[in-house]
Formats: structure tokens, C-alpha cells, sequence
């Protein structure tokens, strides 16, 4: 499932990430790599997608959280 419809509080784990190797290696400098958990700090209508990974917090554009795949 994407990650844009998980709700906030939620932990979930990240399954794989459905796009061009440039935003895979993007995501992946940032720690999102298949396997890690992350909990969803905030997931609204508009504005960016806020998760919390290993301590930190990252934001990323609903476009891109679309492509990330969890369970």
C-alpha cells in the first residue's frame, strides 16, 4: 500500500520504492531503504508528508510519498 494513505501515529515498514533510480537513491541517502521502519507524523490533504526515521524527522512531497510502498 502507498504511503500516503497510512494515518498519522502509524508505525510501518518500508517495502520498496516504485520509482527512477534517481529518487531511489535519493530516498535511500536519506534512510529510506526497503525494511526500515518509520512512523507517520503528519499526512494531510495539502502540504508535504512528514515521517519520523531512526530519530530524524524527514518531509517529502506527496509525490513522492505515493511511490513508497509499506506494510
Amino acid at each position: 500500500m502507498p504511503l500516503t494513505i497510512i494515518q498519522v501515529g502509524r508505525i510501518v515498514k518500508l517495502v520498496a520504492v516504485e520509482a527512477g533510480g534517481g529518487l531511489q537513491g535519493r530516498l535511500a541517502a536519506m534512510g529510506l531503504v526497503p525494511g526500515v521502519e518509520m512512523e507517520v507524523l503528519r499526512n494531510t490533504p495539502h502540504g508535504p508528508f512528514l515521517i519520523g526515521v531512526k530519530g530524524s524527522r524527514i518531509m517529502l512531497g506527496r509525490g513522492m510519498a505515493q511511490k513508497i510502498r509499506v506494510m
